[in-house]
């Protein structure tokens, strides 16, 4: 056998490992434990939004504030592990799906491929932060760290305003976060994520439900990350980093709204639905 030859035998060899390892139960067991762990999250998140409304001013109503929730309860550090290996679960299907597409029809397109990679990248930010979290020494874990995520947006904005061309890329980064939202709240209005589900395996008044609560809370998620997005392209415009704002600070722009601390409820509640869709999603989502 020639030495291309064998290259090429030796290349299908990896791909074929590669596809073996992807349609694992293993790896699917972890994409499913990282569902779960995304809806977790967004319901304490949603929780903590809820009770800021009615005046509760205490808590981040963020990653970092579900962390410190999570902290908080019996055995809180050991359930925080778990989160993070789940997590890492979710970061390596990600993967998986940025190398051999995605369990729909068109899910080899380079868009759904490139998608799955920023999803891949975002939940490594998470755990990298979760990690940093727990291993923080002095003082508990998590204090100091879990209510960051306002001054954390703030501290990134300005380093970016500092730099040549800052102001653009901050209003680049703003507009693609407000893209993001408005497009994820309306694949999640048409029921996009229908195709991702293994619909056959429910009953039609579950299917019902789960639909319900998938556009309810997808809509919500959507917003808020619209909202956000639309701050950040605010601090370029003008200039000032202390107009971006994180998702805690989001959340409570609502309460500003003519509406009232109702809107923010209304947005927390479709966090929270959010989060019951991510256990419907471990569940019943096509992981492979």
């Amino acid at each position: 056998m020639s030495p291309s030859a064998a290259m090429a035998e030796s290349g299908r060899e990896a791909a074929a490992a590669g596809r073996q390892a992807a349609d694992s139960k293993v790896l699917v067991g972890l994409a499913k434990a990282g569902l779960a762990a995304r809806g977790l999250l967004y319901v304490i998140v949603g929780v903590i939004a809820v009770r800021i409304a009615f005046g509760d001013r205490n808590q981040e109503a963020d990653r970092g504030g579900a962390v410190e929730e999570i902290g908080e309860k019996p055995f809180g550090e050991a359930m925080l592990w778990v989160l993070v290996v789940a997590l890492i679960g979710m970061c390596l299907w990600r993967l998986v799906e940025a190398v051999f597409g995605q369990a729909t029809p068109d899910g080899r397109k380079a868009t759904k491929r490139l998608a799955s990679l920023g999803r891949a990248f975002f939940y490594g930010i998470v755990v990298f932060s979760l990690i940093r979290t727990l291993t923080s020494s002095g003082g508990e874990k998590g204090q100091g760290q879990s209510g960051s995520g306002n001054q954390e947006s703030k501290d990134w904005t300005a380093k970016a305003l500092d730099r040549t061309g800052g102001r653009y890329l901050v209003g680049i980064a703003g507009l693609v976060l407000l893209g993001i939202g408005v497009g994820m709240a309306v694949r999640y209005a048409m029921r996009k994520f229908r195709e991702k589900l293994m619909t056959g395996e429910m009953s039609p008044g579950l299917r019902r439900l789960v639909e319900l609560l998938g556009v309810i809370g997808g809509i919500s998620r959507g917003v808020v990350f619209a909202v956000a997005g639309v701050f950040v392209v605010v601090a370029a415009v003008r200039f000032d980093p202390d107009e971006a704002k994180g998702v805690d600070e989001t959340l409570r722009s609502f309460a500003g709204t003519p509406v009232g601390p109702a809107l923010l409820v209304v947005i927390a509640l479709g966090l929270v639905v959010f989060g019951g869709y991510s256990f419907c999603e471990a569940r019943w989502r096509k992981v492979r």
